[in-house]
């Protein structure tokens, strides 16, 4: 394929979709209304829409609520995520980290989709753990984040997105490259959380994950001032 074009020959600049591979996106929010609709009579009026880390429902809603809010969030999540290309000033820098960002989507579709399936089998009272699994999900989720934030280049939607990361190309990558690791590292605690059970596991987890998140901000701010490149954001200079 030619620099600057897309897969039908047209000019591509950064934000274009190639429709033919977004089938799984299609299958899987599809899916996702189909399972609702199968368990709609098989599911009481009443069915748990919230739990906590532990995996004890705390919140209970109608069936409308807990059938068809996540794959309408999902749904509606697919659509935003092809918007923004369009609507983001540095839609140029996507053609960059097409790649990335379609691992990015995907993986986020694929979590819904997986998450909504398990709530809803052990909703309708199929034994499968759905607590447990959660997290080995969200793991996974994080994971596949985590290996990608890494490529994803200067943009307003997507990655560590600081004011110093936006005002240095050097604070960008680095942070990004940072966040990344942290979201692996993670990842891979959230998996061993839902292996090994318990309580103490899943606070680990999530406290490492939130405060390795965290650190971000300030490593990013570090970073920038160590740059003799950097540049103040669009529209903040002084004005005349």
């Amino acid at each position: 394929m030619a620099e600057g074009t897309a897969d039908d020959g047209t000019a591509d600049d950064g934000t274009a979709v190639d429709w033919r591979r977004e089938w799984p996106h299609w299958l899987m929010i599809a899916g996702m209304f189909a399972l609702a609709a199968f368990a709609w009579t098989r599911v009481p009026e009443r069915v748990p829409v919230h739990w906590d880390v532990e995996g004890n429902p705390d919140r209970f809603g109608g069936r409308a609520e807990g059938l068809l809010l996540i794959p309408c969030l999902t749904a509606g999540l697919y659509a935003l995520l092809l918007l923004l290309p369009r609507i983001d000033p540095g839609q140029a820098n996507y053609r960059s980290f097409r790649g990335a960002y379609g691992w990015i989507r995907f993986a986020l579709t694929a979590f819904l989709a997986g998450l909504f399936a398990v709530t809803t089998a052990e909703t309708m009272g199929v034994p499968v753990a759905g607590a447990r699994l959660a997290m080995p999900l969200t793991g996974v989720l994080l994971v596949v984040i985590g290996n990608q934030i890494g490529r994803v280049r200067p943009n307003w939607f997507v990655g560590a997105r600081t004011p110093w990361t936006l005002s240095s190309k050097r604070s960008w990558d680095k942070s990004n490259r940072l966040c990344g690791r942290v979201l692996v590292v993670g990842g891979g605690l959230f998996i061993a959380a839902g292996v090994i059970g318990g309580r103490v596991a899943p606070w680990l987890a999530i406290g490492f994950t939130a405060l390795g998140s965290l650190a971000v901000v300030p490593y990013s701010y570090l970073v920038y001032r160590e740059d003799p490149d950097r540049v103040p954001p669009a529209g903040v200079s002084p004005a005349e």
